[in-house]
């Protein structure tokens, strides 16, 4: 299977030297989700391996009450099961698309053979695995220490990063699900973001949404987190895994040597 570049809608596969993808593509398959599918559930194998194109999952921790709250958000730039290199175990969270979208999947059986043999693929995962961490840690400050309007409009604006326009395909009751409340308290935060010109109009199962003006009421978490985040992203993926850094040092020392003997 011959695989362009420019043609690669995932972050990670698009960050693979074309060696290091063709371990992955003969196992690739297309699919497409809607809005609701629920792709994994808490307690269950990780397996298969996503990896998104567009669209936006949704992380989602169940307690003990019956709430369900969001602990992370994933789209192009990430893989859902990704962490199933570590061997077969149950997801700890439900993923639930949001927003529909598109991904290519591989088994975890072949994503760990193919893990095992490239230095870029265990690379790619190691980001992936900081940046969901990170995300995890700057989502629980939040929850703990921000208001709901300021963490609702980070929801949007992460949920705006994955959609191509203004105009969101979500409803109240993921909106619930995502900021961690109830929807007497979705209906009375959007209707002070109406107030405010962020969101422009809203009806059955979409919001509109300003940016600029929603970016002025966001916590200060969505822009401190997407910076490091992206800042992880272009200079880790974008840099030689470990082990060719390493041959490419010694290529060097090798050179010197020879150099300084000469």
């Amino acid at each position: 299977m011959t695989v362009h570049r420019k043609e690669i809608g995932n972050r990670l596969l698009a960050a693979l030297p074309p060696a290091d993808l063709g371990l992955l593509t003969p196992h690739l398959q297309k699919v497409s989700f809607e809005p609701d599918a629920v792709l994994v559930r808490s307690g269950d194998e990780l397996d298969p391996v996503y990896f998104p194109h567009s669209g936006a999952i949704a992380f989602m921790l169940d307690m003990p009450d019956g709430q369900t709250v969001a602990t992370t958000l994933m789209g192009r730039e990430g893989a859902l099961a990704s962490f199933s290199v570590l061997g077969p175990s149950p997801s700890s969270v439900t993923a639930i698309a949001r927003i529909a979208g598109t991904a290519s999947v591989i088994s975890a059986a072949k994503f760990r053979a193919a893990h095992a043999q490239s230095a870029a693929i265990r690379n790619v995962v190691q980001v992936h695995a900081r940046a969901v961490l990170l995300q995890l840690q700057h989502v629980a400050a939040c929850n703990a220490l921000h208001r709901v309007d300021g963490r609702m409009a980070r929801w949007l604006l992460q949920l705006h990063d994955r959609v191509p326009e203004d105009l969101l395909p979500v409803t109240q009751e993921a909106l619930a699900q995502l900021v961690g409340v109830r929807r007497p308290t979705v209906t009375l935060t959007m209707s002070k973001l109406r107030e405010a010109g962020a969101i422009p109009s809203e009806r059955r199962g979409f919001v509109e949404i300003h940016r600029g003006r929603l970016e002025r009421i966001a916590c200060d978490c969505y822009a401190l987190m997407q910076r490091k985040i992206d800042r992880m992203y272009c200079q880790e993926l974008a840099a030689p895994p470990p082990a060719d850094r390493e041959q490419s040092l010694e290529s060097r020392r090798g050179k010197a040597d020879i150099a300084f003997s000469n």
